[in-house]
């Protein structure tokens, strides 16, 4: 029987697979991934050789639900055929709630929200068990997600603020990453040398905020001489509440994702 059977082969499940895969947490002949699209089947089975691919579930221990949110109730409906395993679903916006309304009564439900940098095994994500989710089940699930990143436990009613902080979060650097290739163009700079050092600068503080073991706040008083270059560039950004927007941001991010699955 296959040990992990990935449903959805898009961007997020073919991460995690491959995650899984490059970690050693499972062999690669031990997992599967179900994609109902012949031209990703294909590419799936190029690019992980010895994964099984299918066009639907097999029988299997544990299964990763990785569709969109209008395609979970089908994935789930086809799931309730097979023998029961239990799941870990990084579908956004969708409760376990109504995911255990389409599974086998008593499925072991974990519910996740990765983000993208999964790609590159540097994702950040959030779970929450259902009812009926064990610490077993739990430490599975992390196990799981840990092959493509960090991973922290939250009640279930967090997850929303999750997906509006993390969730959306590249996206946020990637804007902020777009402004400040930009502004080094406007003050003379060649465009690929302001990418390499926006690209540079962001990766040097994001990594001085993980290791130097400071707060972001004690890390920016640092930069900060007074009456300096970095003091008169944080006057402006705060006259442009630049932070109230950030705020404003993941609340909106946070909003939307509490009605994804709303007429599901």
């Amino acid at each position: 029987m296959t040990r992990l059977l990935v449903i959805g082969g898009g961007r997020m499940g073919a991460a995690l697979l491959g995650g899984l895969v490059r970690s050693g947490w499972a062999p690669a002949d031990e997992c599967a991934v179900v994609e109902r699209r012949p031209e990703i089947r294909e590419v799936l089975r190029t690019r992980f050789p010895g994964v099984a691919v299918h066009e639907e579930p097999v029988p299997c221990d544990s299964v990763v639900l990785a569709v969109k949110p209008t395609d979970a109730a089908a994935a789930c409906a086809q799931l309730a055929r097979a023998p029961r395993a239990r799941v870990l679903s990084v579908v956004a916006g969708v409760t376990i709630e109504r995911l255990a309304g389409w599974l086998w009564p008593g499925t072991p439900i974990v519910r996740a929200m990765p983000n993208t940098p999964a790609l590159l095994g540097t994702s950040a994500s959030a779970i929450a068990g259902g009812p009926a989710a064990s610490e077993q089940d739990l430490v599975w699930a992390e196990s799981v997600l840990s092959s493509i990143g960090v991973v922290v436990r939250l009640p279930e009613r967090l997850l929303d603020a999750a997906t509006g902080l993390s969730g959306s979060g590249p996206a946020y650097v990637f804007l902020v990453a777009e402004a400040l290739v930009e502004a080094g163009v406007l003050e003379g700079l060649d465009r690929e040398v302001s990418r390499v050092l926006t690209v540079q600068t962001i990766l040097g503080a994001a990594r001085m905020l993980a290791e130097s073991g400071e707060s972001a706040e004690v890390l920016r008083a640092a930069v900060t001489s007074p009456g300096g270059t970095t003091a008169a560039a944080l006057r402006v950004l705060e006259s442009r509440a630049v932070r109230a927007a950030f705020l404003d941001a993941v609340s909106a991010s946070t909003a939307r994702s509490r009605t994804l699955g709303d007429g599901l």
